[in-house]
């Protein structure tokens, strides 16, 4: 492994798939942002007037721009070495994420061209390399006005107003190179059989060769001890079953993560080795109940928007992340919903090894749904995002789309659970939270009543009928006895260091008098959901403040606003639905 401390963000990028030897491109780059349209990438540009610290986004402080209005346009630039020792080898360069439409050169070569701002990509730049300094160029256009790329929370405003946010352009995740050989492990997928103590592995290989004689090896380890293996031809394999000596499931309180090698060997030769893990665990749908491994385990989720203070999108530190992670759970949460965000892979590792369960979300705040353009693009990217996550045990579920009304193309919607039940069957798909459901595994619904007792009125009939309430019933898809929960509730306007009378802050509904107040009608809200007998979840807005949007757990910086003692004696009472 080839990395600098003095590199930020230097941790391995890619946790469920690690080479031992990479190189970060972390750091400093030269970089131009334009705020207004130019011309475009006809030229490549040369000349840089500033610079900016990678991975963190030009609106950031961590970034050392820290440039607050619509970019765009922008250009990054810097040089590398490949390492004398990857000679011969094939070279691969990775991008975490970069928002929206980045092309690539190299050594003024274009290589390529990605759209979508949330997740990965890469090539294969090896034809374009040189001895010494390579030159690697990106150009960026994000038009997050435009309706047709997804934005989430970033503000269309010049602005950040209500619950939208500082915009994001540009590298926000890692960017990295990695040596493979001509034949290499290019991905693949692990399907745990809980029932049979096993699992499925699906293989996918960069194969150049003719000869028959390459093979893939997995092997599977439970606390250092090996307790499964196989070998199957690395060509023409479509999947392989490897038993399971020792049983250790994956939950959470308990989260066991099996750790997998898997090698790639050309006439009894590694040509490629990379390591991994999975979670041996169970999704099911049982009438009103969701169950891991059998059992009814009720979701105490929170949500969580992925912003820091000064990093915006990137959390200054993998630290950071995994802190993130451990305050919910100290304040009773058992997971959450990745809200209007695709999160990074160092996130769901931490969530994998805490045993925290998460919803995997689209960024689909920011899309005109009535233009039939988007579904190249959405769909496109998305894909991506399934593929990429889904191998991580902490995903329980996804969810495409939010808050979608009846002006929308409704076979989007179906469109969007229809692809993810074909790329991901073993997990429930929820078509959009809250509003317009078309097509779903499990209906939800958004209710920000802030009296408990009117909160409470709206579910009663539901405990002894199929009468569910729903946001938009005449344009709503009919509810069809799925397990049902209310996925946004809450959201109590509350931070004692802002005055009362700052019009910038943001919240729902009246502001408590006081801090007893709040906490009353926290205690209230949740227990109507927690102790309701067909409520299978809850989800509370939110864990913590973002910007001028005031109705967090904790403050932006991730202070706590009360002692987290009381959330942890609310949240962790048992469920009505639980066994």
């Amino acid at each position: 492994m080839v990395v600098s401390k003095a590199v930020p963000r230097n941790e391995y990028p890619r946790p469920q798939m690690v080479r031992r030897e990479w190189l970060n491109l972390n750091g400093e780059w030269d970089y131009e942002l334009f705020l207004e349209k130019q011309a475009g990438n006809e030229t490549i540009r040369t000349e840089f007037s500033k610079k900016i610290v990678v991975p963190f986004c030009p609106e950031s402080e961590l970034s050392g721009i820290n440039e607050k209005r619509f970019i765009p346009e922008s250009w990054y630039h810097r040089k590398f070495v490949i390492p004398q020792e990857w000679k011969d080898k094939h070279v691969i360069l990775h991008f975490g994420a970069v928002d929206y439409l980045a092309t690539v050169w190299v050594n003024n070569k274009k290589i390529g061209m990605h759209r979508g701002g949330y997740t990965p990509f890469s090539f294969d730049i090896t034809d374009c390399l040189v001895t010494g300094n390579n030159d690697l160029t990106l150009f960026i256009i994000d038009n997050t006005t435009s309706e047709l790329q997804p934005t989430g929370k970033q503000s269309k405003k010049p602005e950040s107003y209500e619950c939208f946010y500082t915009r994001v352009t540009g590298i926000w995740q890692t960017v990295w190179l990695e040596p493979v050989e001509a034949d290499y492990i290019k991905t693949f997928r692990v399907y745990p059989d809980y029932d049979n103590t096993s699992i499925i592995f699906k293989p996918e290989n960069v194969i150049t060769s003719e000869t028959e004689g390459i093979t893939q090896k997995v092997e599977v380890f439970a606390n250092g001890k090996a307790v499964g293996k196989t070998s199957f031809p690395a060509k023409n394999t479509v999947y392989a079953v490897v038993k399971l000596d020792e049983k250790y499931p994956w939950e959470p309180g308990s989260p066991f993560l099996y750790d997998v090698v898997i090698t790639l060997e050309k006439d009894g030769k590694a040509v490629d080795r990379v390591e991994s893990y999975f979670g041996l665990r169970k999704i099911e749908i049982s009438g009103k109940k969701v169950l891991l491994n059998g059992k009814s385990v009720f979701q105490r989720l929170v949500l969580d928007q992925g912003y820091y203070p000064d990093g915006i999108y990137t959390a200054s530190t993998e630290a950071a992340l995994k802190q993130d992670i451990v305050l919910s759970m100290e304040l009773g949460f058992n997971g959450a919903r990745l809200h209007q965000k695709v999160f990074e892979p160092r996130y769901l590792y931490w969530a994998d090894k805490l045993g925290y369960l998460v919803w995997g979300e689209y960024p689909s705040w920011g899309l005109d749904l009535t233009k039939y353009e988007l579904f190249d693009s959405v769909m496109s990217e998305w894909m991506e995002a399934v593929e990429r996550d889904f191998n991580h045990p902490s995903i329980i579920g996804w969810c495409p789309f939010n808050e979608t009304y009846k002006t929308q193309i409704p076979e989007l919607l179906s469109m969007g659970y229809n692809l993810t039940k074909k790329l991901d069957h073993t997990r429930p798909v929820i078509d959009t939270s809250g509003y317009v459901h078309v097509l779903t595994d499990i209906y939800d619904s958004h209710n920000y009543t802030q009296d408990p007792e009117k909160f409470k009125a709206l579910f009663e009939k539901f405990k002894d009928t199929e009468e569910v309430f729903r946001n938009h019933p005449a344009a709503d898809a009919p509810y069809l006895h799925q397990p049902y929960f209310v996925s946004e509730y809450g959201g109590i306007w509350w931070n004692p260091a802002q005055a009362t009378e700052d019009k910038k802050s943001w919240g729902y509904g009246a502001r408590p008098k006081d801090g007893d107040e709040f906490i009353e009608r926290y205690k209230k809200l949740t227990e109507v959901l927690l102790f309701h007998p067909k409520m299978f979840a809850f989800c509370y807005t939110q864990i913590y403040d973002v910007e001028q949007e005031v109705n967090g757990l904790l403050t932006y910086d991730r202070k706590p606003k009360f002692d987290k003692k009381i959330f942890r004696k609310v949240n962790t009472q048992k469920a009505a639905i639980e066994d």
